[in-house]
């Protein structure tokens, strides 16, 4: 299956930067979970259709290396990637300088199902998942 990803664009607000003008630490895990809810839209399993579905997906891992600083109104393109589906939803991320294309910042996550009702971890992905993302491949070609 040919590999999924979704790209937004994110301007980094006053709020999200610390005394020396660059973005928080933390705050690059939310500009990754706006990715990632783009990218999920384009197989039609974001949360809610995750939770329709009698599924659960927490983050279990979430791993950040930071390159460069993000800095206050700079222009950032986030990328996510669909890595792997299978067993898991490995996720990976970049972000970059809108502007000069630069990489900021990389990283990825990784999110479980779990059933919804007994809390039990699924050592396959839903049938959803494996259903949702070939039709969506199938879409685009």
């Amino acid at each position: 299956m040919a590999k999924l990803s979704a790209s937004i664009h994110v301007e980094v607000p006053f709020h999200d930067v610390d005394a020396m003008n660059v973005a928080w630490h933390g705050h690059y895990v939310k500009y990754f979970e706006i990715a990632r809810c783009a990218l999920l839209r384009l197989f039609n399993y974001d949360y809610p259709e995750m939770k329709a579905s009698g599924y659960l997906w927490p983050v279990v891992e979430c791993h950040l290396k930071y390159v460069r600083p993000a800095l206050y109104n700079q222009q950032l393109r986030v990328e996510a990637t669909l890595l792997e589906y299978e067993n898991r939803i490995k996720i990976g991320y970049e972000i970059f300088d809108a502007g000069s294309g630069e990489r900021l910042t990389k990283g990825h996550t990784v999110q479980v199902a779990i059933d919804a009702m007994t809390l039990e971890l699924q050592y396959v992905s839903p049938a959803i998942v494996f259903t949702n993302l070939e039709q969506a491949c199938n879409a685009k070609l």
